[in-house]
């Protein structure tokens, strides 16, 4: 444990300013080109824990070693906080709310950010957040609020606003998660109970439905079936603020014409929603 410490941020400025004046002469007179930062999949600390450990030892660590999984969380934590420290001192850091994808799927669209105050310098407080803990998907409500949370929570704090969760289903652990500091975006995952999320975020999150996408990865796609399916969230989640992401689409079955149509439902489908 001793020998863990934080990640020691190098930028390479001579490739990168050559990559910037190679995309300025291609795309001369068509595109703009501007040197912008993305700086994370993800703030959550689990993935980073699962690297370290491997999952199955991070699990038996719950029970088995308890206070030194709080200890390296809380290392994983500080890490994280001096990464942001860095990217913020050396004025490193992009604004996000445009059409910048953020969170675990969707656009940073807000008039909302940047903060008040905001002079030109971006800090924290100017973006979006984002954090996750797919890899404690099988963890109690109970654990996940004294490992995790705790250890989340000054990272998140730090945003103006942020996302919450991918794959793993909130609805569990939602009274938790709930208590994230500006938190407006909540992935529900095809694992999530649709109805209780719909129940917990109302209006006042933007429900960011997440359908399985299994269902493009076939020769035959039941086309009827996607179009029930999309149906069924969006009556359940009437009255919400729904964005529908179809992602995690490693392999279509060699068909791109899954997306397209994929696409053409989903927009029928949303459409005839707020007719009805």
């Amino acid at each position: 444990m001793p020998k863990i410490h934080s990640p020691q941020l190098k930028i390479d400025w001579k490739t990168t300013k050559g990559c910037r004046e190679l995309a300025k002469n291609i795309f001369a007179g068509i595109l703009p080109v501007r040197l912008k930062g993305v700086w994370w999949w993800s703030l959550g600390l689990t993935q980073p824990l699962v690297f370290l450990r491997g999952l199955e030892n991070m699990l038996f660590d719950f029970l088995d070693h308890p206070q030194e999984l709080k200890q390296l969380l809380a290392i994983i934590s500080q890490g994280q906080m001096q990464k942001l420290d860095y990217l913020e001192e050396h004025n490193l850091l992009s604004l996000n709310n445009d059409s910048t994808y953020v969170g675990s799927g969707g656009f940073g669209n807000s008039n909302e950010l940047p903060a008040g105050d905001f002079s030109g310098d971006i800090r924290c407080k100017d973006l979006w957040g984002f954090a996750e803990s797919q890899e404690t998907v099988n963890v109690s409500p109970e654990m996940y609020e004294e490992f995790i949370f705790p250890f989340e929570k000054p990272i998140l704090d730090r945003f103006g606003l942020n996302c919450y969760g991918c794959c793993e289903p909130l609805h569990k652990r939602w009274p938790v998660v709930k208590k994230h500091k500006s938190l407006r975006r909540v992935s529900v995952s095809a694992w999530a109970d649709q109805g209780k999320m719909a129940e917990f975020l109302e209006d006042k999150y933007i429900f960011s439905y997440k359908p399985s996408p299994a269902v493009l990865a076939n020769p035959k796609v039941d086309w009827e079936g996607v179009r029930q399916d999309l149906r069924r969230s969006l009556e359940i989640t009437r009255g919400c603020v729904v964005e529908i992401i179809m992602k995690d689409n490693h392999t279509i079955c060699n068909r791109p014409e899954n997306l397209t149509e994929w696409c053409r439902i989903a927009k029928e489908e949303s459409e005839k929603a707020v007719k009805d």
